[in-house]
């Protein structure tokens, strides 16, 4: 064994100009790994490259399933260099997950529980939701959202390894070299004692958004950068703000750019500033710059310490595939996302999760290794989506000059007066479960027979976690993969409608029909009242020649004159205004983002030709000169 001079971990992400007093994080010892006093070569099942959220929650998993692998890590803390706090919302299905692993309370009673958000333009609130009043979100015991600083949570995943044992950390041990073949893949890596080389059957790329092992990998992706630059301010307030997410698209404290405002445990309140495309971020970042700021918007009279302070600058990025032959790649290493609507550090969770229980399932001879290309199937879809979610936030709070600045200004001012028009405000769409999806079959070994069985799984990427004993991740020591599978019933072919008439068919015939069809993503809802040409009758079941004619027991109610008795199906009122204010749009961010790539690149001049046409043809779909005229005056009276 020789010692080297070890090289620093570097900066990134500009934190080089960061400024405050700091964060105080824990720090690891180097413990020098036995491959340096050894020439023989050994071999791992799993080795995961990278120390943050996703790599740490991931050898939790694994250590909580009682499966061996290595972890290594350049630096030796957890956090990044420059001590920022980086991701600070985490979602439900995380905290579940968290849950699982043992660390959930140590996260709630460090971190500040929250739903509430409101978003403003200038003075005015033009958009407000409480997450506690969706449906969706009383699935599960955890909150909707927690928010703490991402080092916590990585310093909690360290300890809960440590305790669980089964996983290796080793701290400052650098990877320099990689090589894979058909037999195993051979890892180079350096520390403060020298160089080894370890072989591994699979190996984890949770390095981020700067990966070696993409670059060695030629791994091919899809990346787009854009000019928006931000300044975090992690700051203690001696008189506190509302203890709610509030977000400013035009903060007029702030040139009319955007602002966040957040707070984080310690009582430390996360503020985002939105800087000028050109905006120097060694200037920005300074304390005094910082704290005029900060006086502009709560006040001259503010006191505040300044915890942390640092400039960023943000892109985004999705590789093609997120499998390379013994490789998988996760969190920032397969997908960048821009910060809006917590999808970083959440999607390298799922990740993790997704993962864990199929490498267990695999390497114990309980699931053929075609498994493990599922993982690639589902999570390559969940990253798709977050980018192409993520994108058009940063293409709402960064507007191109031109007609897109013109359709954000009237997004803005509809919003303060028609429900609709609040949907398009796009200031960050929060990550949130998905329903269940049609189910997939997965080839799991039976223990006693050897053979595949099929166990379904009813939860693919990116959906809530399933109840325990439901999902066959949960392979703890001594037991088989399909113990606790909760096999769902054969669905019952689709029957014909009822075709009682009368009220009371109709009751029992929508009862019926919303019990067996529940939609999912996408699937458009049906009105609950009849069809054009009302119920279908006994006719059809006695053949079309047959003469119309009713039930004894069903003439009454259709003999009664009307104004007697109740109606069989009460229709509601006429609106006094014809114009349409309840959302209506299947998915505003996609509507929005179609009109703005229809004007993009074009002229005033070819962009006003557009608009005029668009009117004529809109106008046509509508087909009703009231609904036009309210939609006219309306327009005309709405304020810039």
């Amino acid at each position: 064994m020789s010692l080297t001079t070890y090289r620093e971990t570097a900066h990134t992400n500009n934190y080089e100009f960061t400024s405050g007093a700091g964060y105080v994080l824990p720090e690891y010892e180097f413990v020098p790994p036995p491959e340096l006093n050894s020439e023989a070569r050994v071999r791992h099942p799993i080795v995961i490259v990278g120390g943050g959220i996703t790599g740490l929650t991931l050898a939790c998993s694994l250590a909580r399933l009682g499966v061996k692998a290595v972890l290594i890590d350049e630096d030796n803390t957890v956090g990044v260099k420059g001590a920022s706090s980086r991701g600070i919302c985490y979602t439900q299905k995380s905290l579940e997950i968290f849950q699982r692993l043992g660390i959930f309370e140590r996260i709630a009673a460090k971190g500040t529980q929250w739903s509430v958000g409101r978003t403003f333009a200038g003075d005015d609130e033009v958009y407000n939701f409480d997450l506690r009043q969706q449906g969706n979100f009383h699935l599960s015991s955890q909150p909707p959202f927690i928010n703490i600083q991402q080092f916590y949570i990585e310093a909690f995943l360290v300890d809960r390894v440590q305790e669980l044992g089964a996983v290796e950390l080793r701290w400052q041990n650098r990877l320099t070299a990689f090589e894979q073949t058909a037999d195993a893949a051979t890892l180079t890596v350096e520390t403060p004692a020298g160089s080894y080389r370890i072989e591994a059957d699979h190996v984890i790329d949770a390095t981020g958004s700067n990966s070696p092992l993409r670059k060695w990998l030629n791994v091919p992706f899809d990346s787009r950068r854009g000019d928006d630059r931000w300044c975090i301010a992690d700051v203690r307030f001696t008189t506190h703000p509302p203890a709610e997410r509030h977000t400013w698209i035009e903060a007029p404290f702030n040139e009319n750019r955007a602002v966040w405002q957040h707070l984080m445990a310690d009582d430390v309140w996360r503020i985002d500033y939105q800087m000028a495309p050109n905006a120097d971020p060694a200037y920005v970042s300074r304390e005094d710059v910082v704290r005029e700021r900060l006086a502009r918007q709560f006040g001259p009279d503010v006191g505040v310490e300044i915890v942390w302070v640092g400039p960023y600058a943000y892109r985004s990025e999705c590789v093609h595939a997120m499998r390379h032959g013994r490789v998988f790649l996760m969190g920032d290493s397969a997908k960048v996302v821009s910060p809006f609507g917590a999808r970083g550090g959440n999607t390298g969770v799922a990740d993790a999760d997704n993962l864990a229980w199929k490498l267990a399932a695999v390497l114990r001879g309980k699931a053929d290794a075609a498994l493990l290309q599922s993982y690639q199937d589902e999570r390559l879809e969940a990253a798709q989506q977050n980018v192409c979610v993520t994108n058009r936030t940063a293409r709402f709070l960064r507007p191109a000059d031109g007609s897109e600045r013109l359709f954000r200004q009237a997004a803005i001012s509809l919003a303060k007066q028609y429900p609709f028009a609040r949907s398009l405000i796009n200031t960050g769409r929060m990550a949130v479960a998905q329903p269940l999806q049609p189910v997939q079959r997965v080839h799991l070994r039976n223990r006693q027979r050897g053979r595949p069985v099929g166990a379904e799984r009813a939860f693919p990427m990116g959906r809530r976690h399933p109840r325990p004993g439901q999902r066959p991740a949960e392979l703890g020591p001594g037991r088989s993969a399909g113990a606790g599978v909760r096999r769902p019933r054969a669905r019952r072919a689709a029957a014909p409608a009822p075709t009682l008439p009368g009220r009371a068919g109709a009751q029992r015939a929508g009862a019926r029909h919303r019990r067996r069809a529940r939609p999912g993503p996408g699937t458009r809802a049906r009105p609950q009242g009849p069809p054009a040409g009302g119920l279908p009758c006994v006719r059809p079941r006695l053949g079309a020649g047959a003469p119309r004619r009713l039930p004894r027991r069903h003439r009454r109610n259709h003999q009664r004159p009307a104004g007697h008795g109740h109606r069989a199906f009460p229709w509601p009122a006429r609106r006094q205004n014809p114009m349409r204010q309840d959302l209506h749009f299947q998915d505003a961010d996609a509507f929005y983002e179609q009109l703005l790539d229809a004007h993009a690149g074009l002229s005033r001049e070819d962009a006003e030709l557009l608009n005029a046409r668009l009117i004529l043809l809109l106008a046509n779909q509508i087909g009703d000169a009231k609904v036009l005229k309210a939609c006219i005056e309306a327009a005309k009276r709405t304020p810039s």
